[in-house]
């Protein structure tokens, strides 16, 4: 049976747009899925008193459930309703796995193999190399789905014990396992996850679904073929495991020593609440969102800390956002070669080539770039304080979600620039550049070489 005219249209173009620029199509399908999502939360049945949701609080909770961030103008538990919150939990799901890898998904199921076109799309949205995508997408969906499956099972009966009953203990479980695996940062429950303070069984899951998202599933899918010999790991994964890892540390020992006599934080808990405070201070500054205490009572010095682990985020290629640690990690390991007068840049045994260290200057100056910006706009709209700006700001870029209250506060412009700025964090800095990027210019003549004077 043939297609109607305007399908067959649609087909080809799309067909190419993927083959000219996969990075380009990426951004069109996400912006139409944003569309989508948006429209479903404008309906009278996704509110919980009834009435139509306003277009920037629809628009700006689409996109941050797309884009995985979990920043909230409304609270999630109560200001939408049941199918609202349904709405939320698929457009976590979809912007965790990627729409070109569900797109890709899609198309195996139906056609029982994956075309070019689809190869390239999902190269695109998960960073592989062509040949790799097949086993990329079982890795994505067996890992994706079991561990939201095992945080799940983990989770219900917890808040079965806290008093919920079994409907809502399903709910609440599955939810926060899919926030958490996705590093979004949602929560279902009106109070979030204050009143669980002090709860591991609650928080550990949470914290190891998180960090574990926050990996990119490139890591999760090396790790996977060579579990048994961790020499034969890849560069990509040894840097971003032990990044994260010193991270993660860092992030936990800097915030909790500048909490723990805060007595609006850390300081009235008992020392096991606080170290599980202090875990979610290191890890969900990585792109997970979760906070354990109120932001807003936290030092201005561990806003500063935390602002540092929100821009860098997470794994490429995973749910995290930021500039991603592999580009930290290359532009710290140039700054040591520099420092010791080595011509190359080593890690692990191999050299990492110079084309490597000046995408992540790019990466690093293009994700700058874009928080000066929306920071400055930001100012000029809200008047309020730069640290306060600064915080929500890389907040929405690093697609983080923790929140100093200044989101539920914004006026429609201000909703708009951190919807336009989640969005620019989920889909990537390159990833948006490429896009934007009319041709690849390559040039027969080339200058003469001199050196100008750095420092």
């Amino acid at each position: 049976m043939e297609l109607p005219r305007p399908l067959v249209l649609g087909r080809e173009l799309v067909d190419q747009i993927a083959r000219r620029s996969p990075a380009r199509l990426v951004l069109i399908v996400f912006a139409g899925v944003i569309a989508v999502f948006t429209a479903l939360l404008l309906t009278p049945q996704a509110t919980a008193d009834g009435h139509s949701a306003h277009v920037a609080d629809a628009l700006f909770t689409a996109v941050s459930a797309v884009c995985v961030t979990g920043l909230t103008t409304v609270s999630t538990g109560t200001y939408w309703s049941l199918f609202g919150q349904v709405v939320i939990l698929v457009g976590i799901k979809i912007g965790g796995l990627g729409v070109m890898t569900l797109a890709s998904l899609l198309g195996m199921a139906v056609s029982r193999r994956i075309g070019l076109t689809q190869k390239l799309l999902t190269a695109s949205e998960t960073r592989s190399g062509l040949g790799e995508v097949g086993s990329l997408l079982r890795v994505v969906v067996i890992t994706s789905t079991t561990i939201e499956a095992v945080i799940a099972l983990a989770l219900i009966p917890r808040f079965a014990m806290l008093g919920e009953n079994i409907g809502q203990a399903v709910w609440h479980g599955v939810f926060y396992a899919v926030s958490a695996f996705n590093n979004a940062g949602f929560v279902p429950t009106a109070d979030g996850l204050a009143p669980h303070v002090a709860d591991w069984w609650l928080g550990l899951p949470l914290l190891i679904g998180v960090f574990i998202g926050s990996l990119g599933f490139p890591v999760i899918l090396n790790i996977a073929r060579r579990r048994r010999d961790v020499r034969r790991w890849s560069l990509h994964t040894k840097l971003t495991l032990t990044t994260s890892a010193a991270l993660v540390v860092v992030g936990a020992v800097l915030i909790g020593a500048m909490e723990w006599t805060n007595v609006d934080t850390l300081g009235p808990l008992s020392w096991p609440s606080k170290l599980l405070a202090a875990l979610f201070a290191g890890v969900m500054p990585r792109s997970g969102g979760f906070s354990a205490v109120d932001v807003a009572d936290m030092h201005e010095s561990s806003w500063l800390m935390t602002d540092a682990l929100m821009f860098v985020g997470g794994g490429s290629a995973s749910t995290a956002g930021g500039i991603k640690v592999t580009t930290l990690a290359v532009m710290m390991l140039a700054i040591i070669s520099e420092a010791r007068g080595d011509r190359d840049v080593e890690a692990f045994g191999r050299r990492i080539p110079r084309e490597t260290l000046r995408l992540a200057v790019a990466v690093f100056l293009i994700g700058a770039t874009i928080v000066l910006v929306a920071a400055l706009v930001l100012l000029e709209i809200t008047g309020a304080r730069l640290d306060v700006v600064l915080f929500e700001v890389i907040s929405a870029f690093g697609t983080v979600g923790l929140s100093t209250g200044l989101s539920a506060e914004l006026p429609e412009a201000g909703k708009y620039v951190l919807s336009a700025l989640m969005f620019v964090g989920r889909t990537g800095t390159m990833t948006l550049a490429a896009a934007l990027a009319l041709r690849d210019r390559r040039r027969v003549i080339r200058y003469p070489e001199e050196r100008p004077i750095i420092g």
